[in-house]
C-alpha cells in the first residue's frame, strides 16, 4: 500500500512562457515578450488550482514565477486569492518591471516577498546572461524599490564557471543589501541551459564548501544552496553536529521535489521540479490533490531505488543526488549524479531524524511575533523554535524561546533590516576582502 505524501510546503507556479529577457541558462526556455503561450491557465483554472493547494498543504509557500510573472494582468488578482486562502506568496522575478507603483500593488494584495534574479555584480557579465543590455541596472533598481517600500526579498545567484568566484562577493553584497536570503542555484542541463556550459564537478564542490562555510557563519543573511544535494554532505563533513543537516531535521541544501515540492507549468503540467519534465499530471484533468497523492512518478521519486556511487552511498538518505541531472543525461532518474566528486566509504547509510510527535501550543503572544516574521523565513524560524522546545522537554513556545533563538542566531544586534543599498562600486567583485 503507497504510504499517504507528506502535505507540500512549497509550489512554484509558472505562470507564463512570456519574458522580457532572453537568459542562456533558462529552464522554461521562456519565449519573447511578443510570442507567450497560447494556452496558459486562465485566471479562472490557476485559481482552481491555488484553492486545490491550500486544502492539501494549508500552510504552503506559493511562489509565482515564469518567464516574467509580471507579464501577468492578473498577478495580483491570483496574489490576492491565495493569501485570502492562507497561503504564503512570493512573486519570483528579474525586477525590470518592480516599480515602486508595482511593488505597492503587490503588497495590497497580499504578496510577502520578491525574489529576484541577480547572476553577477559584473554589469556585463548578468547583462550577457540574461540578453539584454541594461538588465543589471534595473535589477538594481528593484532592489532599491524593495528596500524603499520595506518589501522583504531574497537574492537568487546561478553559479556558472564564469561567475562562481563571485560567491564571497555576492553573500557580502546580499547582507549589506539588505536581503534576507541568498539562494545560490547550480544549474541543471535543461530547457536552454541544456546547450549552456555548467561548471566542473571540482568547482561545483569547491563553490558548495563556501556555501555551506557562508551558511554557518552569516549571522544576518541566510544562504542557502538550491539543486545541490551534496551541501548535506558537505555540511555533515564539516560538523557533524552542526543543524543544518536533515539529521537534525533541518533541510537547507536537500532535494524536496516531490516530497515537499512540485511546479505547475503555463499549460497546467504538474512536475517534480522545474528541471524535471515528466508529467505527473496535469491540473486542467484532475485536482491538484489527486496529482500530489496519486502520481506514480511522484511516488516512485518519494521512494527511490539509487544506481551507482548514488545507491552505495552512505549519505543516500540526507543528499540523494539530483535526479534531474541522470535523467536529462541519460534518461534514467535513478542513476548517478554525475556532478558529484565524493567516492562512497561503505560506511552505515546515514539516517535522517523522522518527524518529532507530541502536541506543542503556542503561547499567543509568541504566535503573534511568529506572524511579524518576514514569510520568506517563517516556516524555518516555527520549526526551530518547535525543535527546541522538544529538546527542552516542553510543550509550549513563548516569547522568550524566541528572544533567545532570535540572539542565538543573529546575535545582539538582531535580525537584518532593510537596509540602503551598497553603491555600485562597492557591488564590483573584489571591493570586498
Amino acid at each position: 500500500m503507497t504510504q499517504k505524501p507528506d502535505a507540500p510546503y512549497l509550489i512554484a507556479l509558472n505562470l507564463t512562457e512570456r519574458c522580457n529577457l532572453g537568459c542562456a541558462h533558462c529552464y522554461l526556455d521562456a519565449k519573447v515578450m511578443r510570442e507567450g503561450g497560447t494556452d496558459e491557465l486562465t485566471t479562472a483554472e490557476l485559481k482552481t488550482a491555488i484553492g486545490d493547494i491550500a486544502k492539501i498543504g494549508p500552510e504552503a509557500m506559493v511562489v509565482l514565477t515564469g518567464g516574467e510573472p509580471l507579464l501577468r494582468t492578473d498577478i495580483e488578482e491570483l496574489a490576492s486569492h491565495a493569501s485570502a486562502l492562507g497561503l504564503m506568496v512570493v512573486v519570483g522575478s528579474n525586477g525590470l518591471m518592480l516599480t515602486p507603483e508595482r511593488i505597492e500593488r503587490l503588497q495590497r494584495a497580499g504578496v510577502a516577498g520578491i525574489g529576484l534574479s541577480l547572476d553577477s555584480l559584473r554589469p556585463e557579465q548578468h547583462d550577457g546572461f540574461r540578453g539584454r543590455k541594461g538588465a543589471w541596472a534595473k535589477t538594481m533598481g528593484a532592489i532599491d524599490a524593495c528596500v524603499a517600500a520595506g518589501m522583504p526579498f531574497q537574492i537568487h545567484f546561478s553559479v556558472i564557471d564564469q561567475t562562481a568566484d563571485e560567491i564571497d562577493d555576492m553573500v557580502a553584497f546580499a547582507r549589506d543589501a539588505g536581503a534576507l536570503v541568498l539562494n545560490v542555484f547550480f544549474m541543471v542541463c535543461t530547457g536552454r541551459g541544456e546547450k549552456f556550459s555548467d561548471i566542473s564537478a571540482e568547482k561545483y564542490e569547491e563553490v558548495l564548501r563556501r556555501v555551506a562555510q557562508a551558511a554557518r557563519t552569516e549571522k544576518r543573511l541566510m544562504v542557502r544552496a538550491k539543486c545541490a544535494p551534496h551541501f548535506k554532505r558537505i555540511a555533515v563533513e564539516m560538523d557533524p553536529e552542526w543543524p543544518i543537516t536533515a539529521a537534525h531535521g533541518y533541510d537547507a541544501g536537500g532535494c524536496i521535489a516531490a516530497t515537499h515540492y512540485a511546479r505547475i507549468t503555463p499549460n497546467g503540467t504538474v512536475t517534480a521540479c522545474p528541471f524535471m519534465e515528466t508529467s505527473a499530471g496535469s491540473v486542467r484533468e484532475n485536482s491538484f490533490f489527486e496529482i500530489w497523492t496519486g502520481s506514480p512518478h511522484l511516488q516512485t521519486l518519494r521512494a527511490p531505488k539509487l544506481e551507482g556511487r548514488c545507491g552505495a552511498c552512505e549519505y543516500q538518505k540526507l543528499c540523494g543526488g539530483c535526479r534531474a541531472r541522470p535523467l536529462a543525461v541519460s534518461g534514467n532518474a535513478m542513476g548517478e549524479d554525475f556532478l558529484c566528486t565524493y567516492q562512497p566509504q561503505g560506511g552505515a547509510v546515514i539516517t535522517p531524524l523522522g518527524p518529532q510527535k507530541g502536541v506543542l501550543r503556542w503561547d499567543d503572544e509568541a504566535e503573534a511575533r511568529l506572524a511579524r516574521v518576514p514569510g520568506f523565513v517563517r516556516r524555518m524560524v516555527r520549526k526551530r523554535a518547535e525543535a527546541y522546545v522538544r529538546e527542552k522537554g516542553r510543550d509550549l513556545v513563548t516569547p522568550d524561546d524566541l528572544e533567545y533563538l532570535k540572539k542565538r542566531r543573529f546575535g545582539e544586534a538582531g535580525p537584518p533590516v532593510m537596509a540602503q543599498r551598497p553603491s555600485v562600486a562597492d557591488a564590483k567583485p573584489g571591493a570586498r576582502k
